[in-house]
Formats: structure tokens, C-alpha cells, sequence
């Protein structure tokens, strides 16, 4: 696309510098032509930068974690495979970071303590979510964000 613009601009200066002498107006001043449009990144992730604090699991995964995307990096012990998790998401059109729809009818059982907040940046969107286990819908939040979060299950 990009290439296409550039080549269309340079015809169109091209036929309007030789149209103008042909027509015996004194010619216009050229001017450097100038494209200021933003080249496409590398990669759709290259800004995705969240911050985790996951408590209460047991003391085995609780802590503060920095994930890195594109490429992946920080201090999550999975990073690569946290990245992966959330492309895959992204790809299916589904907001990983979307809450539990406030009427959506939950099954009453408790997974357990563990929450995690997340905040940050993701494909450009600034997030902050919380996760827990407190109910049916909020166990499957929670591992349909395995491995962004820790798998709990013992």
C-alpha cells in the first residue's frame, strides 16, 4: 500500500513538472517531496508491556512479575509462552483482559484465594484487570490465562 502511494506521487510530480513548461506558465519551484506516514511496526505486539502482583497461592508463584512481548522479556518464569497465550487470544478475537459480564450466571464454588492484577500495555490498549477464583466463571477467566497466570491447581 505504502509502495503504491509513492510511486503515484512520484508519477503525478513527474507529469505535472513536464506539463507545466509545456503549457508556457512559468514553471512551479520544486519542493523535496516529503513523506511523513509511519512505516508498520515489525510486530503488533512490539509496546505490550504488563505488570503482574499475584497473591495468595501459596507462596510458590505469589510476587510481582514484568512480561515483555515482542520480543518476549521481563521477570515472568514463562515468558515466551505467556506472549504465545496472548497472540492466541488476540488471533480468536477475544479480549483476554475483559471482565465476567456483570448478568452472566456464574456456578457458586470457590476455587480458591489467588487474585492477580494486571496492568499496562497490550496491542496498543492500555489495560488493568483483575483476576480471582471465586466463582465458576472467574476459575475459567483465570485458566483461560494460563500460562500469563499461574496454574493454581495443585
Amino acid at each position: 500500500m505504502l509502495r503504491r502511494i509513492v510511486l503515484t506521487a512520484t508519477a503525478s510530480v513527474a507529469a505535472l513538472v513536464a506539463a507545466v513548461p509545456a503549457a508556457g506558465a512559468s514553471p512551479l519551484p520544486l519542493l523535496p517531496l516529503s513523506l511523513p506516514l509511519p512505516l508498520p511496526s515489525a510486530s503488533p505486539q512490539a509496546l505490550d508491556q504488563l505488570t503482574m502482583t499475584v497473591s495468595r497461592t501459596g507462596a510458590r508463584t505469589d510476587g510481582l512479575y514484568q512480561l515483555e512481548c515482542g520480543p518476549a522479556g521481563g521477570t515472568h518464569p514463562s515468558a515466551q509462552a505467556a506472549c504465545d497465550r496472548l497472540e492466541q487470544l488476540a488471533q480468536n478475537g477475544k479480549d483476554p483482559f475483559a471482565p465476567v459480564p456483570k448478568d452472566q450466571m456464574c456456578t457458586q464454588q470457590m476455587g480458591g484465594p489467588e487474585t492477580a492484577h494486571i496492568t499496562g500495555t497490550w496491542h496498543g490498549q492500555r489495560v488493568k484487570a483483575t483476576f480471582s477464583r471465586t466463582n465458576g466463571c472467574e476459575i475459567s477467566r483465570w485458566r483461560t490465562m494460563e500460562p500469563v497466570l499461574p496454574n493454581t491447581r495443585s
